[in-house]
């Protein structure tokens, strides 16, 4: 996210507890990764290992951190956001 506006030069600041809310978007977000990989693994491979659904879900948990990190703040502002 930009320090300033872009347009207005408007300096962004963060208030306390502002992103406590990002968090539960953001534990939305992680609950339904794990949830549509679990159905993946379990519809498209017949029920494998344990070992094998906490690997793949932990590896698609990782690589999709950067967009829940960024998208879960984003949501959550529009969410919050006042006319």
């Amino acid at each position: 996210m930009h320090a300033n506006c872009p347009n207005c030069n408007l300096r962004y600041e963060k208030e306390p507890g502002n992103f406590y809310g990002a968090m539960y978007v953001s534990y939305g977000f992680s609950t339904a990764i794990f949830l549509i990989t679990a159905f993946i693994l379990y519809y498209v491979f017949d029920d494998p290992e344990l070992n094998v659904y906490l690997i793949s879900i932990l590896v698609v948990a990782a690589v999709l951190f950067p967009f829940n990190f960024r998208y879960s703040r984003v949501i959550f502002l529009y969410l919050i956001w006042k006319s």
